[in-house]
């Protein structure tokens, strides 16, 4: 977390505030934020719920509504971002539209000394220890593809305007366990007009490759998100706002 400060810190543009939405970490992760703060240009916000298994949608839900600006920009715990990237997202950010931008892997085993110092981002990526090489450079023209595919919708590196966070409810917090969260928000925002702008050679993040988490309610959630594509909702129940589907009836 500390890594991915100080390097929004250093960045050309910042955002207006930085928005930590912890699934459940220890203290560690409190006491780095509130060390990092008395460097950081922005506010940072620490928004954080107890660890009952995966929640990512439940947490992310709290962060999005505690968000004052008109843009939301998306990083995960384990992605760093080029220097560039919010100066990026700004820049591609456009009504009718969410943006995508890619990511680069750095291999499990040099993660450590990429974080300690003991090497960089440039050194690994010469001795071919990223992958996904092509999509950590920086280019003098983005490449900008605008599709309405399901392929490639990731939260990691994800840009969406708050009136269309609220309009699709945000992310539904019945996906617990990992993954289809992201794919069913984008599901929803397509299903609600918008178009994807896929970037490359913008918006770039170096993601730190780690062990998978445990994937046992994966088949629930694609099960959920085929019926999302298939009802083509825009709206979750369980999301930014709980929608009860109770009624009250006046008898008077």
């Amino acid at each position: 977390m500390g890594a991915i400060l100080n390097r929004l810190a250093k960045g050309s543009s910042h955002p207006i505030c930085i928005h930590v939405a912890d699934d459940g970490s220890c203290g560690k992760t409190r006491m780095a934020l509130k060390k990092a703060s008395r460097e950081m240009p922005v506010q940072i916000l620490h928004h954080w719920h107890e660890d009952k298994g995966f929640r990512k949608a439940k947490i992310l839900n709290r962060a999005v509504n505690a968000c004052q600006g008109d843009y939301v920009v998306f990083l995960d715990g384990n992605c760093l971002p080029h220097k560039d990237f919010v100066r990026d997202h700004m820049a591609m950010a456009e009504k009718g539209y969410f943006v995508q931008g890619r990511r680069c892997f750095v291999r499990e085993n040099q993660v450590d000394a990429l974080l300690e110092g003991r090497t960089s981002l440039a050194r690994l990526m010469l001795s071919g220890k990223v992958s996904g090489l092509l999509k950590s450079f920086r280019l003098p023209k983005p490449i900008v593809k605008v599709n309405r595919d399901m392929y490639g919708l990731l939260g990691c590196n994800l840009g969406v305007w708050k009136d269309d966070l609220l309009a699709v409810n945000g992310f539904d917090e019945d996906y617990e366990g990992w993954g289809r969260e992201d794919s069913d928000l984008g599901a929803r925002l397509y299903n609600l007009g918008l178009s994807r702008k896929m970037v490359y050679g913008r918006a770039l993040v170096y993601h730190l490759n780690h062990p998978e988490n445990k994937r046992d309610q994966l088949s629930q959630n694609d099960r959920r998100l085929k019926e999302t594509i298939s009802r083509g909702k825009t709206r979750c129940s369980n999301g930014l706002v709980k929608e009860s589907s109770e009624s009250t009836e006046s008898l008077q």
